[in-house]
């Protein structure tokens, strides 16, 4: 999944120690004192291209504690797959800092790669306010928010405008539009990202917290997925597949693929995060000044997303604590967040940048991102978060494909995830 532009791509998690804090983050002394000295930073690939600059600022402040960026590939699951092999090396792990998706948060404090942080160290309460729990694993901090994300509805407003009819609230509303009005104007009506990847984990969480319910509780701990809810969620998206207005080759999307289809002209309606609103609009696009974004929808209203972004979280063999606090002090300062949005087209965790009118006339979709945001519910917490993913992508893509019903992918599911949790 392209999760630093949906979940935060391109952000850096930082190493960070108890002691030593300096809550200045810009302050040049050539990295003079304990617990200073040069970075490493590690992040999935920054496509945005606002990284570097951003770097460059710190590194001409700070020549004694430059940070060195090592991009991993693009896709989540090899990312992950890449930091967790550095980190089991120990202190031979040549990661100081980790750029890590909000969702992982839980299994990297558990395994002991990150350590707590002191609440007190950061400006927690300046950010919106569900994106802290999503830095937290058992009660304790272990990661600093970074960037944040929420799922919205892009639909083509100038095909909308012509039908008389408002950007669905409903399913019901999606659906009769999608099967309706796409065909109409040469269009496939819906589409997320549906293949087997992290991107359907989020896809079927959001539709099951949409529809009210749960995957886990308590840490991983419970299984609640086996609910009224979770077979209405999945069952929405399995039906609209087997219908029709959910196209097939919707079940080969990731980001890119549906951002693209959207952007060519090609989709009515689609799940994704706010960068594809960016790209949409932006000159070049077919869809150019064509494109309205609303929340996504659920049975009754107004849906759920689920928070995605990333975490500045903190390597515990990590070589200079000191530098790396400063520089997340320095990330998470107003100054560099408002960067983080205006070049890389990424949420910012910092509550005050919504409602700034100057970002609102250049990026319409934030007061919709705002709402999204703070009723948005993290993804399943557990200490086993790639094998509890690995198993709702195989499970619904089963479902979506028709080799099992709603019915009886939710009873495997909850096996399944069972058998996850008594490990």
């Amino acid at each position: 999944m392209r999760w630093m532009h949906a979940a935060g791509r391109g952000l850096l998690v930082m190493a960070v120690v108890l002691t030593g804090y300096v809550a200045s983050g810009a302050r040049a002394d050539g990295g003079r004192g304990p617990g200073r000295g040069p970075l490493t930073l590690a992040t999935a690939g920054d496509l945005t291209g606002y990284l570097g600059p951003l770097l460059d600022g710190w590194n001409r402040t700070h020549p004694g504690e430059k940070v060195t960026l090592v991009e991993l590939p693009d896709s989540a699951d090899e990312t992950h797959a890449q930091m967790t092999t550095d980190l089991r090396g120990g202190d031979r792990s040549r990661f100081d800092v980790l750029n890590i998706d909000v969702s992982w948060t839980s299994e990297f404090a558990a395994a002991g790669w990150i350590r707590p942080l002191p609440r007190d160290r950061f400006p927690l309460k300046t950010f919106l306010d569900p994106v802290t729990d999503t830095a937290t694993y058992d009660g304790q901090l272990y990661a600093v928010p970074y960037v944040t994300n929420a799922g919205l509805l892009l639909y083509r407003k100038d095909v909308l405008a012509k039908e008389g009819v408002p950007p669905p609230r409903t399913w019901a509303e999606l659906e009769r539009d999608a099967k309706t009005i796409a065909p109409k104007y040469g269009l496939d009506g819906y589409a997320g990202q549906f293949l087997p990847y992290e991107g359907l984990t989020v896809n079927a969480a959001e539709a099951v917290y949409s529809a009210g319910g749960t995957i886990l509780g308590g840490e991983g701990t419970r299984v609640t997925v086996n609910s009224d809810a979770a077979r209405e969620g999945i069952g929405f998206l399995a039906r609209g597949v087997r219908e029709g207005w959910i196209p097939q080759r919707a079940l080969t999307y990731k980001e890119e693929e549906s951002k693209q289809a959207f952007q060519d002209g090609r989709l009515l309606f689609l799940r994704n995060w706010p960068y594809a609103y960016v790209a949409a609009s932006a000159k070049g696009s077919e869809v150019a000044g064509k494109v309205g974004a609303v929340p996504l929808p659920g049975p009754d209203g107004p849906g759920r997303s689920v928070l995605g972004g990333s975490n500045l979280a903190v390597n515990t063999h990590a070589r200079h604590p000191d530098s790396a606090a400063r520089l997340i002090a320095y990330l998470t300062g107003e100054r560099v967040q408002r960067q983080v949005l205006t070049r890389g087209a990424l949420p910012p965790v910092r509550a005050s940048l919504y409602d700034d009118p100057e970002l609102i006339r250049r990026f319409p979709y934030l007061p919709t991102l705002r709402a999204a945001v703070e009723t948005a519910s993290p993804r399943p917490k557990s200490p086993h978060y790639d094998q509890v993913s690995l198993v709702v992508q195989a499970v619904v893509q089963d479902a979506l494909t028709g080799h099992q019903t709603p019915e009886s992918a939710v009873r495997r599911l909850a096996r399944e995830l069972a058998a996850i949790s008594q490990r």
